[in-house]
């Protein structure tokens, strides 16, 4: 198998227009004019649409709702929200490291702004915490994410890939960097959402739950994108495209899905008004509509999603400049542009 080398900035003898997406030639230098998949220059626009920050959402209605909530829905507020804190943590870091190794300057691109988007998730979970609770519960509650033994069953799927990748950068490791990148973002991100958007349909913390809405806007685009990067990297690396690493996919699908329900188990056995079956069946048509981006088949029984409330806040949703119904006001905020006139807003 190829290994992958850190790519000098600067190619002078090479063409502007790269040859390969990893271990091709490029001068480094990006003209979006002349580029080799010109797709990812509507993928770039739409991520940089999405631009925003915490401090634009006003905390306050929150801060009044918060002592209103049962102690069983503030422990799994602090737990859900310092957990996905620790994961958008890994992203940035990771994102930046694969900048390395990528040949495409537009790809170097999008993982360029697909970092600085994590790293602006990860400071809108600690404002949030910061309107809620004190420095010393926010510290305990990061330390009880680092040290529980199930979310460190949960994240070891994750850990694992990203670990093999720093430590031996080759294409089949950053093949499955990427997969586990998408069950990141694509599984274990909108799960945990599920549980600020139930507080939402009970009209509680509201402002929470559209920051949540903005970063899932974020999260979707982000899981398309690593799956189209996987799909390139499987066409332009036909080596990779083997019967092993399409097992590989479904499997690491799979067992997200398993550790997601295990820690549904976990976390949401107490909340009123949440099914864990249908919960459990949302995973799974996740998990599916994950595959489907990769060009796999279901891995489970073909289902709509099962919970339907949830539709509100679904990425077909999030594509649409609509009002929703637990509070009217847009929770999709993407900047105005020649095709989004102000009269569409």
């Amino acid at each position: 198998m190829k290994t992958l080398t850190k790519i000098r900035l600067l190619n002078s003898e090479q063409p502007n227009r790269s040859t390969g997406i990893i271990n091709g030639r490029s001068s480094g230098l990006l003209n979006w004019n002349d580029i080799a998949y010109p797709q990812m220059y509507d993928l770039y626009q739409a991520l940089l649409a999405n631009f925003w920050k915490a401090q634009e959402i006003n905390m306050q209605d929150d801060i009044k709702q918060w002592d209103a909530l049962t102690e069983t829905e503030k422990d799994v507020f602090l737990r859900v929200n310092t957990q996905l804190a620790s994961l958008d943590s890994l992203q940035t870091p990771t994102m930046s490291k694969v900048m390395d190794y990528v040949t495409d300057s537009s790809f170097k691109s999008i993982f360029a702004v697909i970092a600085q988007q994590e790293a602006v998730h990860t400071e809108s979970y600690s404002y949030v915490l910061s309107s809620l609770v004190p420095l010393a519960e926010q510290n305990a509650r990061f330390d009880q994410a680092k040290e529980d033994p199930l979310v460190q069953k949960r994240n070891r799927l994750i850990l694992d890939a990203y670990e093999e990748f720093m430590e031996s950068p080759a294409p089949d490791t950053l093949f499955r960097l990427a997969v586990n990148s998408i069950n990141l973002e694509g599984i274990y991100f909108y799960a945990g959402f599920a549980f600020f958007y139930h507080l939402a349909r009970r009209q509680k913390m509201l402002k929470t739950s559209t920051m949540i809405s903005y970063i899932q806007r974020d999260e979707m685009q982000h899981a398309y994108f690593i799956a189209q990067f996987i799909r390139i990297l499987l066409a332009e690396n036909p080596e990779l495209n083997t019967e092993a690493n399409a097992a590989y996919v479904r499997e690491s699908i799979g067992s997200a899905v398993e550790l997601e329900k295990e820690w549904a188990d976990h976390i949401l056995a107490d909340i009123e008004g949440i099914d864990l079956g249908e919960f459990k069946g949302y995973v799974e048509y996740l998990a599916n509509k994950r595959l489907r981006q990769l060009g796999f088949d279901n891995l489970y029984e073909s289902r709509d999603n099962p919970m339907p409330w949830i539709h509100v806040f679904s990425d077909e949703m999030m594509n649409e400049t609509k009002s929703d119904f637990f509070e009217q006001k847009s929770r999709a905020y993407s900047k105005v542009s020649q095709s989004n006139g102000f009269d569409e807003l």
